[in-house]
């Protein structure tokens, strides 16, 4: 018994020693310092001694974030604590400081065919459970991914079906037809978010189209052509057929050693060019665009003056046989006009 008084004495006497060391948790003038547990912030809007502050800044920080975490943990413990497997949790109220986002706020996700077809049909996505039953290991198996239940891939023996070719590889097939799924999915994930951004899925090759274009059919004529082992190089042009646009032109560079007189002129010509004030005109292009000009807005006067008329009076017009060749229709037949009396 008195070996266990000793002990207490010593760790008495140890803690008094040691207080001195640690400083207390009680903050003068805590009510200044403004405290958000929800975010753990604590903030000091007072402001400082000047005089003081330039004497000894580094002293005067250290206190300041001293006292205010200080604050901040002493609000926390008088917060309700959870205990959750051994470990002691505070719950944080609600946030009072409401801080400025770094990026706007992300915009709503526009919905995709299926989810639009599911809303007027009144489907509702029901969640499929992570497990199922394997019929063939006799045990719950994941429904995808790896071991995942009724594998179909590692089937090592196919049943041929009786209106499918005996020599066809069915291994083969089935490989064949899930590529294209996976590719006819990833171009509807394409197409809905073209459709979500209102453009346009670029594509690869042709899509079927109900009314093909002029250009559809010419890019398809293209594509034609190259669809051969020489891509196209030794493929038959029709008559009077027309150079295919979408044929790519071959980059030709010049050589890096080659004829200086030539080299010469090129750099003296730019040369040239750079050194007159008066910028070199094309005068055929000038001519020729103002010519367009020309055209353009007769075009656009001539259907303005068609809109203005009506179709009915011009049809009247055209039935009576009116305008700037016709004239009065007399009682004594034709349309001809005659200056004076008549003669009898």
């Amino acid at each position: 018994m008195a070996g266990k008084q000793t002990v207490v004495d010593s760790v008495l006497a140890q803690n008094q020693t040691d207080e001195p060391k640690f400083k207390s948790t009680h903050v003068e003038n805590a009510e200044l310092v403004e405290i958000d547990e929800g975010l753990l912030l604590a903030s000091n809007e007072n402001k400082l001694d000047l005089k003081e502050f330039r004497q000894k800044p580094e002293e005067i920080l250290k206190n300041l974030a001293r006292d205010a975490t200080q604050v901040l943990f002493n609000s926390l413990w008088q917060l309700p604590v959870e205990k959750v497997e051994g470990h002691f949790l505070i719950k944080l109220p609600e946030i009072k400081t409401w801080l400025p986002r770094e990026k706007p706020v992300p915009k709503k996700k526009a919905v995709t065919k299926w989810q639009e077809y599911a809303k007027v049909k009144g489907i509702l996505n029901t969640k499929k459970s992570r497990m199922v039953w394997d019929e063939a290991s006799k045990e719950y198996k994941p429904r995808w991914g790896y071991k995942r239940a009724n594998d179909d891939t590692k089937d090592w023996l196919i049943e041929v079906p009786v209106n499918a070719d005996p020599m066809e590889d069915q291994f083969a097939k089935k490989k064949t037809a899930k590529k294209e799924r996976v590719a006819k999915n990833e171009l509807q994930r394409l197409r809905n978010i073209a459709r979500s951004q209102k453009s346009k899925v670029p594509g690869v090759g042709l899509t079927p189209t109900e009314q093909p274009s002029k250009e559809h059919l010419e890019k398809a004529l293209a594509i034609a052509h190259k669809s051969t082992a020489s891509i196209g190089k030794f493929t038959d042009r029709l008559p009077k057929e027309k150079p295919s646009k979408y044929t790519g032109k071959k980059r030709k560079f010049e050589p890096s050693i080659g004829n200086l007189k030539s080299e010469k002129e090129k750099q003296l010509k730019i040369l040239d060019i750079h050194s007159k004030k008066i910028p070199k005109i094309d005068v055929t292009k000038a001519a020729n665009r103002a010519l367009r000009q020309e055209e353009e807005e007769r075009s656009k006067a001539a259907e303005k003056k068609s809109r203005k008329t009506p179709k009915k009076q011009r049809g009247k017009k055209a039935s009576l046989g009116l305008g700037k060749s016709g004239g009065k229709i007399r009682k004594g037949g034709g349309n001809k006009k005659t200056r004076g009396k008549r003669r009898m």
